[in-house]
């Protein structure tokens, strides 16, 4: 056939196409235009500067030069802090430096002289808001660089599986869904400042209760569907270091488990980059020259830090005689150090000496950012009419407890206290003036004749040592005489976790959790009590009522009892003890849907001075193909006459699924403002992975063709909307 001729009759074929379309277009296209996903809390994975191909290239070259002694020497830090760095080669120390409510400010380093105290992470969880997370790390890596600060540990991805542990403050809460959304922004935040996230601590290590000798028996499909997916959503944001946990997990310690590293962190998730251990946990070097581990950290014993006779196997002290017997192959050490430089050449690592100074002049920015994070993270738990406090004459709030003047924080790595410290009494005042009392020891005639009673109840969280749910005697007693004494009470908690409030929940009036807010938050829980500030705050975990309640209950090996001695953690000498994960995927609210138990306070839940309505709640359409998006649309209206935020929550059902699965899972949610009796219309997408279970007979993600069931409300257990959806 002539070309001209074929060229004219595929023009016909396509013009006639194009004009059917154009026909169609209007009654094709409307609908599925007016059903667009809200898109603007998405933000581009982080790319470092130099790509992964090119910096490791670079790494691979210096490499091929170094002596084995010199490869040996990199794979271990120095100084507790630091690694080696050859200014031959062009490869400058890492300063690493702890952070968590903001950047840790250690005796024996001379990195900065303030830092910012942020509200701590379950705290900026419970704000929901993806975009403050983003603005909150952003703050961090900015003062991390003012100091020549290059690897900050963290955040940190553990998921709140029992309420006594320790570090849960230093985490985003239970749900797998709600700390991917977070940290993914956080690691954006972060890193665009030059500072590199280390996500933390992978995997499975949920207490602190002799996390040296704990074994953690956890299966495969928890460790798919909990505990691993915040780890991932911070990988495929772009960060670009890992720690490992303390923790044996299904018998291996692990930075030396091959399974743990170089199978589900380095194979399964695709993690490329820098991982190291925590400090001192490596107890077989060989192990963790084979598992996929690139430093052990700190690498050696420090006199005056730690104790030279610690039984830690130390890389640079065991590498080279490993290689000499034949044990370990130089070919081994390679690649961890081609991984620890291809991190430093990505980021273009500057000497810690370098600082950049510039961002010391953004002090005040940060500090209004921590103030944010605590008006919106506030938690308000109770209110029987008694917030906003608005005193007539005559009237006054007697303020009691020991952190009224005094600042609650969480102790351990994550310890930080600030520069600016406003304590409670401070804040009120500030607020309301002359209507705010305080004296140590508050008499009965003051109590009675006080128009509001505010107790302040504090926790004492760390990292070495798990903490009672129980709270201590005395607040539970003072608590007692304060409800007798006067009808309308209220208590401010300051922790780190969920604490037993059953004694006394239905005998105050109002309960605020506060959390550690940092060292301005208090003045975010002043302006709540007065009515300033509207709480938008919605709990990451579920609180109990009673701690045998918990998924995790018992945990403690038979006979033993916690401590708070930091000591304890170095008791090498107590057997290993095993950590039965028998709940396997039902975990915080999951949980207590299955055993049918009613929580003190339910995942999700907070109050607000203003009131939402849910309605109109829609699919699409009411069948998908398997691996369509599938779009629902929700209409929510604040009927009241003040401005406020509220957090709708979407969760999914599988009906009819084959396998254990949960009541519900969230599986989206947006943080929105509502003008008084405004109305707002939001979609949300879900893909084909929010239907989907980690299927271990295949050992991937599976959705299984049927009926779903979409569910929409305020909280996990205020959820007034549902519709159906079928996927085939």
């Amino acid at each position: 056939m002539d070309y001209n001729v074929l060229k004219n009759k595929i023009y016909k074929s396509l013009k006639s196409v194009f004009i059917i379309l154009l026909l169609l277009g209007p009654m094709a296209c409307s609908e599925q235009e007016h059903w667009v996903a809200d898109k603007e809390e998405d933000l581009s994975p982080f790319s470092p500067p130099v790509s992964y191909r090119e910096a490791r290239e670079k790494a691979d070259s210096i490499v091929s030069l170094m002596s084995l002694e010199e490869k040996i020497e990199m794979i271990g830090g120095r100084d507790i802090f630091f690694t080696k760095g050859y200014e031959k080669y062009g490869i400058p120390p890492i300063r690493f430096s702890d952070a968590t409510q903001g950047i840790s400010l250690i005796d024996y380093t001379d990195h900065l002289k303030k830092s910012v105290a942020f509200p701590a992470p379950i705290m900026l969880a419970s704000t929901w808001n993806r975009e403050l997370a983003h603005r909150y790390a952003k703050s961090i890596g900015e003062e991390a660089r003012a100091g020549g600060i290059t690897v900050l540990l963290g955040p940190g991805l553990n998921i709140y599986r029992i309420s006594q542990y320790g570090r849960n403050f230093e985490y985003f809460g239970e749900d797998p869904f709600l700390v991917s959304r977070m940290v993914e922004n956080y690691v954006i935040g972060l890193q665009q400042t030059g500072t590199v996230a280390t996500l933390k601590h992978f995997v499975a290590n949920n207490s602190d209760f002799r996390r040296r000798t704990s074994n953690s028996v956890v299966g495969e499909r928890a460790l798919r569907e909990i505990y691993m997916p915040g780890f991932e959503a911070g990988i495929e944001s772009g960060a670009m270091a890992v720690m490992t946990a303390f923790n044996q997990v299904n018998g291996k310690y692990a930075p030396q488990s091959e399974y743990v590293v170089n199978k589900l962190l380095r194979g399964d998730l695709g993690f490329k980059w820098l991982v190291m251990s925590d400090w001192l946990s490596i107890w077989n070097a060989e192990e963790a020259l084979k598992s996929g581990l690139d430093l052990d950290m700190p690498g050696e014993s420090e006199d005056g830090v730690y104790n030279a006779d610690d039984p830690e196997k130390y890389l640079r002290q065991e590498a080279g005689q490993l290689v000499e017997l034949g044990r370990v192959n130089e070919a081994d050490i390679d690649p961890m150090v081609s991984n620890i430089l291809t991190t430093i050449f990505a980021m273009q690592m500057p000497k810690p000496s370098y600082k950049e100074l510039r961002y010391l002049d953004n002090y005040e920015q940060h500090e209004q950012i921590a103030l944010e994070t605590a008006r919106e993270g506030v938690v308000l738990l109770k209110n029987e009419s008694v917030f906003p406090f608005k005193p007539q004459k005559g009237q006054y709030i007697q303020v009691v407890g020991d952190y009224v003047d005094a600042l609650a924080v969480g102790g351990g790595s994550a310890y930080v206290i600030g520069y600016n410290q406003i304590n409670l009494l401070t804040a009120l005042q500030a607020e309301l003036g002359d209507a705010v009392r305080y004296s140590q020891n508050s008499s009965d005639e003051e109590i009675k004749n006080a128009s509001l009673v505010l107790y302040t109840v504090a926790t004492y969280d760390s990292e070495g040592s798990d903490v009672s749910f129980n709270l201590k005697s005395g607040d539970n007693v003072e608590i007692s005489r304060l409800t007798r004494l006067n009808d309308n009470v209220g208590v401010i908690m300051y922790t780190g976790g969920g604490r037993n409030m059953s004694l006394w929940n239905d005998e105050v009036e109002a309960i605020l959790y506060g959390w550690y807010p940092g060292q301005i938050g208090n003045q975010a829980i002043a302006e709540i009590i007065s009515g300033a500030t509207n709480p938008s705050g919605k709990l990451p975990i579920t609180i109990e009522k009673q701690f045998e309640d918990s998924p995790g209950f018992p945990y403690l090996p038979d006979g033993e009892e916690l401590y708070d001695d930091f000591e304890f953690d170095f008791d090498l000498d107590h057997p290993i003890h095993d950590i039965g994960y028998d709940e396997d995927i039902f975990v915080g609210y999951r949980w207590y849907e299955l055993k049918n138990i009613k929580p003190l306070y339910p995942f999700g839940f907070g109050l607000s001075f203003s009131d939402f309505s849910y309605e109109n709640l829609q699919v699409l359409k009411q069948e998908y193909q398997s691996g369509e998006d599938v779009l629902v649309k929700v209409r929510v209206t604040n009927t009241s006459d003040r401005v406020g935020k509220e957090i709708v929550q979407l969760y999914v059902r599988d009906v009819e699924a084959s396998i254990a699965r949960p009541f519900k899972e969230l599986k989206g949610f947006r943080k929105v403002e509502f003008a008084p009796k405004a109305t707002k219309e939001m979609i949300f997408k879900l893909t084909q992975r929010d239907f989907s279970f980690w299927d271990e007979n295949t050992n991937s993600w599976k959705l299984e063709p049927g009926t779903f069931e979409i569910i929409v409300g305020s909280s996990s257990q205020n959820v007034p909307l549902k519709v159906k959806v079928n996927i085939i």
